[in-house]
């Protein structure tokens, strides 16, 4: 729109212009070579235009005539840089598919069309290319002639980062880290890995330090910075709080404050104040903790905070914890524990069925077993609620990367990530498949158990409920039974053991009779789960009752 304006405008000029010549005509006179030139002011203007044009003209065409070479020497680079960054697109996009043999055709034909020293990307292709081959020592190299250019610098430290990864030299990844790190904070492996590096050598304040330039460089959210550094936190209050108890109490209560929810900063807290004998604050902290989730963990140091309590104070501490959370499992159990270290059965069978019924797992199981132990001592009641705990759900535990701890750690054991444990239910399914064994086993293959109807063989039989059949058999009633293979045979009779965790064997069903005939069982070797090897339920079978009383009392 413009553009036609402005030619408008032009029109019109000219118009006006020749329109005011029409009307104050002139004529214009010159001599040369010796002739006398007259003409009107029209013509001798249009002669002086064309003449200006030509001349213009002529001076275009010399110059385009001297400029000919270097265009079509521009030209042709031209033609051949497209080309050399085609071939490099596609080689980059080869690398990323994994096509080795594409990648490194395009990888010398780039070489060969492009100057290496003004193109970085060649040589990361290169790179790329060798990592892809497998052969790592070229790629190192070629990284490492990366690093030295400013602008290849950062991209440089992340290859010999990963380099270094991969051949396990922690070390070395740390070192090119915290060198990415210092030339750009913001970069979010780095600051990682850095982060994870840190924690795992026990640095916390440098991790922290790290923290607070992933922040400033909004690198991290603030909800996730205040989670972070809470774990670090915690981590430091751990390493202190035997040696510097007053430097882990302030530690752990920063890092209570920014995440409640974090269990394990509440108990170093408390024990810290415990340490330095400030009572009030520590039951203060593990009653916050309390509220914002029941634990376990949490619930035991509330009620042993004292040392000298008697089994009643702790009993009362127990109620008063409850009523802070009821209706929670949690809650119910430590009531439950409590009343029964006091003394109080009925109380304790109470809480014991009340945290049955709202979440029926192993320890509770475990717990209602030594309740009935200790109220009526009826040995099938006992087995029952074994049998219960061993087909019950299992507890929740400290889980990180697969692997269960019976503590909470700042960094995971198998991958050195920083906040890894959870606590949640271990996998069910090594559990399962035992149990489906133990309830699948043929009748006509268990072993029989020789039980007594009182004393030490009682709480053998207990040991071995996993094994044995519905009900005791006397030792001396050995009636022959009829294989499928019409053999007669007698039943098997196996001791059970004082004391110790479940038994690893159980008989294979395919085998009624051994190679000779004679009748006993073979009992095949059955592969215990990977982690744990027993429950707790399974260990809780192979205990006496006064081992399990001192375990409970300590």
């Amino acid at each position: 729109m413009l553009r036609i304006l402005a030619f408008l405008l032009v029109v019109l000029a000219l118009s006006l212009g020749f329109g005011w010549l029409a009307d104050n005509p002139g004529s214009v006179t010159f001599d040369w070579q010796g002739q006398t030139v007259q003409t009107s002011m029209m013509i001798f203007l249009i002669a002086l235009g064309i003449f200006v044009f030509a001349a213009i003209v002529l001076v275009w065409l010399i110059s385009a005539f001297f400029r000919t070479p270097h265009t079509i020497g521009n030209w042709l680079e031209g033609r051949r840089r497209d080309k050399g960054y085609s071939a490099l697109s596609t080689g980059i996009i080869a690398a990323g598919a994994g096509d080795a043999i594409l990648a490194r055709r395009m990888t010398k034909r780039s070489q060969k069309l492009l100057d290496r020293r003004r193109e970085p990307l060649i040589r990361f292709l290169d790179a790329q290319t060798a990592m892809i081959e497998g052969d790592h020592a070229h790629a190192r190299s070629v990284f490492q002639s990366m690093e030295s250019d400013p602008e290849t610098r950062l991209l440089a430290m992340r290859g010999l980062y990963l380099e270094a990864e991969r051949v396990g030299d922690e070390k070395a990844a740390r070192f090119y880290a915290e060198r990415a790190v210092r030339l750009a904070p913001h970069v979010p492996w780095a600051g990682g890995a850095v982060l994870d590096g840190k924690s795992i050598a026990g640095d916390w304040d440098g991790a922290m330090n790290v923290l607070e330039a992933q922040q400033n460089t909004r690198l991290i959210d603030r909800d996730e910075s205040k989670r972070t550094r809470a774990v670090l936190l915690t981590g430091k209050a751990m390493d202190r709080v035997e040696g510097d108890p007053k430097t882990a109490k302030a530690a752990a209560l920063e890092a209570h404050n920014l995440a409640p929810e974090l269990v394990p900063a509440a108990l170093v807290a408390a024990q810290a104040c415990f340490r330095l004998g400030d009572l009030r604050k520590g039951v203060k902290v593990l009653e916050k903790s309390w509220t914002y989730g029941p634990h376990p963990e949490v619930g035991e140091a509330y009620v042993a905070a004292r040392p000298g309590d008697s089994v009643e104070d702790r009993l009362k501490r127990a109620r008063h914890l409850a009523n802070l959370r009821p209706g929670n499992v949690e809650s119910a159990l430590c009531l439950a524990r409590a009343a029964l270290d006091a003394g109080d059965l009925q109380l304790a069978r109470k809480s014991a069925l009340e945290a049955a019924e709202i979440e029926p797992r192993e320890s509770v199981y475990l717990l209602l077993a030594d309740i009935e132990e200790e109220e009526t001592g009826e040995v099938g009641r006992v087995r029952e609620w074994m049998a219960k705990a061993i087909r019950a759900p299992r507890d929740p535990a400290w889980t990180a990367d697969g692997v269960v701890s019976e503590h909470w750690a700042p960094v995971s054991p198998v991958t050195g990530r920083l906040d890894a444990f959870e606590w949640k239910s271990p996998p069910q399914r090594a559990i399962a498949a035992q149990a489906h064994v133990l309830d699948e086993t043929p009748a006509e293959t268990q072993p029989t158990i020789d039980a007594e109807p009182s004393g030490a063989g009682a709480d053998h039989g207990a040991s071995q409920v996993a094994a044995a059949p519905s009900g005791p058999t006397s030792s001396g009633d050995h009636k022959a039974e009829t294989t499928a293979a019409g053999e007669t045979t007698k039943p098997a009779t196996a001791t059970a053991p004082a004391a110790g965790p479940a038994p690893k064997y159980l008989p294979d069903p395919s085998k009624s009779s051994d190679a000779a005939g004679n009748g006993s069982v073979r009992p095949a070797a059955v592969k215990p789960p990977a982690q744990p090897s027993a429950t707790p339920a399974q260990s809780e079978l192979g205990r006496t009752s006064e081992e399990r009383k001192e375990a409970r009392f300590g």
